[in-house]
C-alpha cells in the first residue's frame, strides 16, 4: 500500500497532533493514493468504493457548500474540534467578504455541576470501571428552551449553530453530521486534549472512558438515530486541521451496497499488559515501534467504523449508522430480537511471546441486566488461531475446588502481593491451531501465553472480572483493577472436573462435504446464543446465508474472492474479519491460495 505523505497523515507525527492525541497509532491518512493492498495481505484501512465524485476534501469546499445554503446546523459526536471547525470555516467564508453568525451549542450547556449531579446515578462506585447504561436523553444536558430560542441573523449572509445536539436549535436548515471514530476519540481523551460531554476538568482515562462508554455515547448515538434522517452532509473529524465530507444520500446509497453484499471494518490495534508480537509481526503497516500488541478491534462494533473511498479520499463512519439505516438487511431473520446492536464481537488477543491474561469471568445474563443496564451479556469462545507449541488456556476448576479457600487465597494474593499457584484451582489445557474452547458467562477462565486468540464473542466487552493478575502492573506502571466481589456473584463452580472438557471444549464433527470441500461444525454451548461452522474448501463453496448474519475470518489459507447475489466481488486475507450480512442471500467463496483454505463462520442460531 503506498500512503500519501501530507503533514498529518505520515508516520511521523506533526506537534500540532501529539498534542491532541496520545497514540502510538497512526491517524489514518485522509487519502490513500492507491487503495488497493496486495492480494493476501492484511489491509489496515479496508475500503468500500463509491465511485467517483463522492467525498470531497477540505473546508474550503466546505465553505462553498455552506455559503450555497446560507444557513445550515453543524451537528456531530463529542470529541470533535469545533472550535478549529469554526475558525478554519470563517476563514473561509470571509474571504468570500461574507459575515458569519455563529451560535455555538457548548454556550446552552448546563453547568458542569448539574450534569454531573443528574448523571451520577449511573456511574457506579467512584473507584469502579463500570457505571450503567444512562437513561437520559442528550437534551436533558442542555438548557434546550433557550437553544430552540435561537433564530438566524438575517444581518449576516451567513447563520450557523454548532456543536453536539445542534439539531435542538430546530431550524429549518440542512444539518451537517461530523463523526468522529472512537478510536481518535480516546486518543484525544489520553492526551488531555478533550472533555467528557458537558464537562470541564479532566479526570483519569479510565473514569473518563467510563463516562463515555456508559453516558455519553449512549445519548449520543440515540440522538444520532433519532435524527439520522435530517442529515444532509456526512463528514469525519478524526484529522485535526483536514476534514473529508460527503452527501447523505450518497452515504446512505454506500451503506445500502454494503447491506446486500460484504462488510468489514477498520480495525484498530492496543498494548497491554500482557500483550504479544503475532500482529506487530504479521501485520503490515501498524507501528511496530511499540512494547506489544494486546487486542485488535476486528470487530468490536461499538468502537469500530466503516471507511468509505472516492477518488482515493477517504471517510469513515461509525458502524451505528450501518445499524441504524439498516439493521433489517444485516441481521434478518434476527432483526427483531436484536434491534440495532449488532450481537456478534470478532477481535485478536495477542500473547504470543507475551504473558498470560488475568483469571477472570463475565457476568450471567441476569446481573449483567440488572447491574449494568446491558441486554445481552460477555458468552465468550476463544478459537486458536495460532500459538506456540506449549500454548494453553485456562478454563473451569478443578474437581476438588473449594470456593471459599479459593476466593481467601485470591484475596491473601492480593492483600499481601503473594503469588498464587493458580492451577490449584483453575484447570489448564493445551492448545492447538484450531481449537475452539467455550467460555459462557460466569466461566473461569483465561489465554495463556503464546496464543492468537481470535476470541468469537457477543458483543458486550468491558465486563470483565478479574480475579488472578500475576501481581503485574499495567503499561503506565500501576496496580490493574481486581473484581474479586463482582467474581464471585457470578462464577459457576460445577464447571469442573471432567466436565469441563465434556462441556466447554468444542468437539469438530462434518456436517456436509462435496468433491473438495468440507463443513465442520464446531459446537458451542447451550448459553451461547450464536455457532460456529469451519468451511475447509480447495477451490471454490457456494453458501447459502437463510437470512442470517455470517460473521467469517480466513483462518488458513493466503486469500479468497466473496462473490455475493448481487454480483458484488471482493478479496479478503488471511485473518481479516469480514461480515455477510442477511440481505446477501448467498456467496460463493473462491479459494485464490495454492494451499487449502479455511473460512471460520460464526452465526446466530
Amino acid at each position: 500500500m503506498n500512503l500519501n505523505t501530507t503533514t498529518d497523515n505520515t508516520a511521523n507525527k506533526t506537534e500540532t497532533e501529539k498534542q491532541l492525541r496520545k497514540s502510538s497509532q497512526y491517524l489514518m491518512p485522509t487519502r490513500l493514493d492507491n487503495y488497493n493492498t496486495a492480494d493476501g495481505v492484511y489491509d489496515i484501512y479496508p475500503v468500500s468504493n463509491l465511485g467517483n465524485g463522492k467525498i470531497f476534501n477540505g473546508y474550503a469546499s466546505l465553505a462553498q457548500w455552506i455559503v450555497a445554503q446560507k444557513t445550515v446546523v453543524i451537528d456531530g459526536y463529542e470529541g470533535v474540534f469545533y472550535n478549529t471547525i469554526i475558525e478554519e470555516l470563517e476563514k473561509q467564508i470571509n474571504a468570500e467578504g461574507l459575515e458569519v453568525n455563529w451560535v455555538k451549542t457548548s454556550d446552552y450547556l448546563k453547568s458542569s455541576e448539574e450534569i454531573n449531579e443528574l448523571i451520577q446515578p449511573f456511574l457506579g462506585e467512584g473507584d469502579s470501571v463500570w457505571g450503567t447504561r444512562c437513561t437520559l436523553q442528550l437534551q436533558d444536558f442542555y438548557r434546550a428552551g433557550d437553544l430552540s430560542a435561537q433564530t438566524p441573523d438575517n444581518a449576516c449572509d451567513i447563520n450557523i449553530v454548532i456543536g453536539t445536539a445542534a439539531i435542538l436549535c430546530k431550524w429549518d436548515a440542512p444539518v451537517i453530521y461530523i463523526d468522529l471514530p472512537k478510536n481518535e476519540l480516546q486518543f484525544r481523551m489520553r492526551a488531555g486534549s478533550v472533555y467528557n460531554l458537558g464537562g470541564d476538568t479532566l479526570a483519569e482515562p479510565f473514569l473518563m472512558y467510563k463516562r463515555f462508554y456508559f453516558v455519553d455515547w449512549v445519548l449520543l448515538n440515540q440522538h444520532k438515530k433519532e435524527n439520522l434522517n435530517k442529515i444532509t452532509v456526512v463528514a469525519d473529524g478524526q484529522w485535526p486541521t483536514d476534514i473529508n465530507w460527503m452527501l447523505t444520500t450518497d452515504f446512505k446509497d454506500g451503506l445500502n451496497k454494503i447491506s446486500k453484499s460484504t462488510i468489514r471494518v477498520r480495525p484498530w490495534f492496543e498494548p497491554g499488559a500482557w500483550g504479544g508480537q503475532w500482529l506487530k509481526q504479521h501485520i503490515p503497516n501498524v507501528n511496530e515501534d511499540v512494547v506489544n500488541y494486546a487486542w485488535s478491534f476486528e470487530l468490536i462494533v461499538p468502537e469500530n467504523g466503516l471507511v468509505f473511498e472516492s477518488d482515493g479520499w477517504l471517510l469513515e463512519a461509525s458502524f451505528d449508522f450501518l445499524m441504524f439505516h439498516n439493521h433489517r438487511q444485516v441481521l434478518g431473520k434476527h432483526a427483531d430480537n436484536f434491534g440495532h446492536e449488532f450481537p456478534i464481537r470478532f477481535d485478536f488477543l495477542d500473547t504470543y511471546d507475551g504473558g498470560n491474561l488475568s483469571i477472570q469471568c463475565h457476568p450471567r445474563l441476569k446481573y449483567i441486566q440488572d447491574v449494568f443496564g446491558e441486554t445481552i451479556t460477555q458468552d465468550e469462545t476463544y478459537y486458536i488461531l495460532d500459538c506456540e507449541a506449549d500454548a494453553n488456556v485456562y478454563l473451569g476448576f478443578q474437581e476438588d475446588i473449594e470456593p471459599e479457600k479459593f476466593r481467601n487465597e485470591l484475596e491473601r494474593s492480593q492483600d499481601e502481593n503473594i503469588e498464587l499457584n493458580i492451577t490449584d484451582f483453575v484447570q489448564s489445557h493445551p492448545a492447538k491451531k484450531h481449537d475452539l474452547f467455550l467460555i459462557p458467562n460466569g466461566t473461569v477462565h483465561s489465554a495463556g501465553a503464546g496464543n492468537l486468540v481470535l476470541e468469537i464473542s457477543a458483543t458486550p466487552y468491558i465486563f470483565t472480572f478479574k480475579m488472578y493478575d500475576w501481581l503485574r502492573l499495567d503499561l503506565d506502571g500501576n496496580p490493574r483493577p481486581i473484581n474479586i466481589d463482582h467474581a464471585f456473584n457470578n462464577l459457576y463452580f460445577d464447571r469442573k472436573g471432567e466436565k469441563v472438557k465434556e462441556e466447554l471444549i468444542s468437539k469438530p464433527s462434518v456436517i456436509g462435504a462435496g468433491n473438495d470441500w468440507e463443513l465442520i461444525h464446531l459446537p458451542t454451548h447451550a448459553e451461547h446464543f450464536y455457532d460456529v461452522h469451519s468451511i475447509d474448501f480447495d477451490s471454490e463453496v457456494t453458501v447459502e446465508n437463510n437470512d442470517c448474519c455470517h460473521v467469517m475470518m480466513l483462518v488458513e489459507g493466503h486469500s479468497v474472492l466473496v462473490e455475493t447475489a448481487d454480483g458484488s466481488k471482493r478479496k479478503f486475507a488471511y485473518a481479516e474479519t469480514f461480515v455477510i450480512p442477511a440481505a446477501a442471500t448467498g456467496y460463493k467463496l473462491t479459494n485464490l491460495g495454492k494451499s487449502k483454505a479455511k473460512v471460520i463462520k460464526a452465526f446466530l442460531k
